[in-house]
């Protein structure tokens, strides 16, 4: 029996702090860091994904991070193929790869046993189900899904536009549905010798930490970015552009919502999909909770994971 790898995932919400407390953690552990980020995969798309910088980084590896043009296509499959490569390589080395981040189909995709096809995408087909869905609502496009895969369609939120879409596109390409190819959709990885910590914060502080990081994104010219994203092509019905921080901008840009408008609205889609990362990772039983406002400190915290997860791999 093949000796099992090393891997540690950093999970939490967006704005917890996950990142700094990631690159300390990393530090004590001789860790390389793979980007769990579905929106930090793109380039040029920095500040409105808050997007580690190379000073930031402190010399620890990033891997997945400005590896796709905001224009191309990136699936879960993707993701999944080149994080186990990764993982496979730091291992290799003797270090331990941590897999950092807040998207958890991701971070399903490895700690789960997820099936995923191959089915390209069909431009064609995306068009015209988007069109569909401008004209009569994510509703239309969901109840679609509800009787041709149910079980897809409980999984997926009403207004996640782009899986509704990508689950009816399976099913039209290969005429099997999306959950027959996840049938293993909750059970368990054996491949790795797994540890999984989740930070967390009293739920007022932590919108209060969105509040201010939208604040602080303005500051350093996310109105900016997104005009130059414009400038170079980049569409606002790409998936990219579709991202939290870049939709809302350019409404305003458009001319369709007042700036406060678009800045409050930015403000609450990010804590509810901070409400929503939580609901999504709350279901996993292997994940240690971690209240990051118990410690005084990054490095506090850090040391701490450190202890427990040093303590962890070597049972």
């Amino acid at each position: 029996m093949k000796e099992k790898q090393n891997l540690l995932v950093l999970l939490g919400p967006t704005a917890v702090g996950k990142t700094s407390i990631s690159i300390d953690l990393a530090k004590r552990l001789n860790g390389e860091i793979i980007s769990a980020d579905s929106m930090q995969i793109y380039k040029y798309m920095d500040i409105g994904t808050a997007k580690i910088t190379k000073e930031e980084m402190g010399y620890i590896p990033h891997y997945m991070i400005n590896i796709v043009y905001p224009d191309e296509e990136f699936t879960v499959a993707n993701f999944k193929n080149k994080a186990e490569e990764y993982i496979k390589d730091i291992n290799h080395r003797g270090n331990i790869p941590i897999i950092v981040g807040g998207t958890g189909l991701y971070i399903n995709s490895i700690v789960y046993k997820l099936q995923f096809t191959e089915v390209k995408p069909n431009e064609k087909f995306r068009t015209e189900n988007n069109d569909i869905a401008d004209k009569y609502g994510n509703n239309y496009l969901h109840n679609k899904l509800s009787e041709v895969d149910p079980v897809s369609a409980n999984r997926i939120n009403v207004n996640d536009r782009k899986r509704i879409i990508r689950a009816l596109e399976i099913l039209h390409e290969t005429g099997k549905p999306m959950s027959y190819y996840n049938k293993n959709f909750r059970k368990e990885t054996d491949e790795y010798n797994l540890v999984m910590v989740g930070l967390t914060m009293d739920r007022p502080k932590l919108y209060s930490r969105i509040n201010s990081r939208v604040d602080i994104m303005l500051d350093e010219g996310l109105i900016e970015e997104v005009k130059m994203l414009m400038n170079m092509g980049y569409t606002k019905d790409l998936t990219s552009m579709q991202g939290i921080g870049y939709k809302e901008i350019i409404n305003y840009l458009e001319g369709t919502m007042e700036l406060y408008e678009a800045i409050e609205m930015l403000k609450r889609n990010t804590r509810r999909f901070a409400k929503r990362q939580l609901t999504w990772f709350r279901r996993d039983n292997r994940i240690k909770w971690v209240d990051v406002n118990e410690f005084h400190s990054i490095e506090s915290i850090s040391e701490f994971l450190a202890d427990y997860v040093s303590e962890e791999l070597t049972k």
